[in-house]
């Protein structure tokens, strides 16, 4: 008899496969990425510290998109790193959650990087 995948534990085991290999210091802190269903959700966190020093999602008021589609994911990238940059983060290490580097985490990725996140 065949079993149906379950994908959320399947996402969680290539998560903690990728946070074995990284971890976010003071001077490269983390910048974790979370989507749900209907949003998306990005932290750059020091876990040394235990702190999240900057949080941007498709809840807050500056992003315009309420979904968890593209463009949304291409927002709230931009505020990410907007708000990084007022605390004078600059370089940070990438963890893509256990998601594919695809669609709307990569757009995500690629708009913190035009926005001036060095990962």
């Amino acid at each position: 008899m065949v079993k149906k995948t379950d994908r959320k534990m399947e996402r969680t085991r290539r998560h903690i496969r990728v946070r074995t290999k990284i971890s976010g210091t003071a001077e490269r802190p983390r910048l974790c990425v979370y989507r749900s269903n209907s949003n998306i959700y990005a932290q750059i966190i020091d876990d040394v510290k235990g702190v999240t020093l900057v949080q941007a999602s498709t809840l807050d008021k500056e992003v315009k998109t309420k979904h968890a589609n593209k463009e949304a994911a291409k927002e709230v990238g931009t505020l990410i790193a907007k708000r990084a940059a007022a605390k004078k983060i600059d370089t940070v290490v990438f963890d893509r959650g256990g998601y594919i580097y695809h669609g709307v985490v990569k757009e995500l990725a690629e708009a913190a990087r035009e926005g001036g996140l060095v990962f």
